[in-house]
């Protein structure tokens, strides 16, 4: 068996995890990294938030070797509160016990896989996996969408209710009606425009909007977060090229008027258009 030190400098491909469970457990020991010894679940939750959204821009930049580190980056989060959690007596888990409850899960979750399940399609197994999921949970009684996308950003729980719901019939029969909802949606927004921003209305309008249009989403296969980032992206790379159309004319952005803004717009999109 290694010592601590032996394990810490080990390079064995295949002993990398436990190398990195036990770098977290020196920084946390007596001697270590004050910084890591101060460290509660509560206070590296923004870590693990921050990480996330990292790793995620680094996906879809795919870029390969930031990637790597990306994901390294939120396994240390997950090491990190394994580790804490193996401290606390309370708690008494770590990373074997997380280890084996995901494999148990993942086993347990996949009768078509590892029992005599014949389910064959993604829906099939999409809907297999809720029901046994409700099971576990011994909530087959409890409302249909308790604790559904809890902690969530609000677009990404709207696109998870929404396919819950429609795994039991609760849709539009086609695309063409989510786009007359969302018509409809619209002109309520309309309506809302002679109210003061503060009037509630205004919020709860524009909030079924935007969740008739996550659906349309949902519907087409389109990830609404990818969708989003996508628009910022465009626009950014526009807005870009705004500024260093109206820096060319001499002009700032302090400076410039709403017409000046919108033609340097304008041909700024009929450029990538006829590229």
């Amino acid at each position: 068996m290694m010592t601590d030190e032996e394990m810490i400098n080990c390079r064995e491909p295949e002993r990398q995890m436990e190398r990195a469970i036990a770098i977290m457990h020196r920084l946390r020991c007596p001697g270590g990294c004050p910084w890591d010894a101060e460290q509660t679940h509560d206070s590296i939750i923004s870590n693990l938030l921050e990480e996330c959204y990292e790793c995620i821009d680094a996906i879809r930049s795919r870029d390969w070797a930031h990637m790597r580190e990306e994901l390294g980056d939120v396994l240390l989060q997950v090491i990190f509160h394994a580790e804490l959690a193996q401290e606390n007596p309370e708690a008494g888990f770590g990373m074997p016990e997380i280890a084996c409850e995901l494999a148990d899960k993942l086993v347990r979750r996949h009768p078509h896989v590892f029992g005599q399940s014949e389910v064959k399609d993604t829906e099939g197994v999409l809907t297999q996996w809720d029901a046994i999921k409700r099971r576990e949970h011994d909530i087959e009684d409890k409302p249909y969408l308790r604790d559904c996308g809890k902690g969530l950003p609000s677009m990404l729980r709207t696109w998870k209710i929404t396919k819950k719901v429609a795994k039991v019939g609760f849709d539009w029969p086609d695309h063409a009606g989510v786009v007359e909802k969302i018509r409809e949606e619209t002109a309520e927004v309309e309506e809302t425009l002679s109210l003061p921003d503060d009037d509630p209305h205004v919020q709860e309008e524009l909030g079924d909007l935007l969740f008739v249009i996550v659906n349309l989403c949902r519907r087409r296969g389109i990830d609404p977060e990818l969708a989003l980032d996508a628009a910022n992206r465009k626009f950014e790379r526009r807005f870009n090229a705004l500024e260093s159309r109206l820096k060319q004319a001499g002009i700032s952005l302090r400076d410039a008027s709403a017409e000046q803004m919108e033609e340097a717009w304008q041909a700024v999109k009929h450029a990538e258009q006829t590229e």
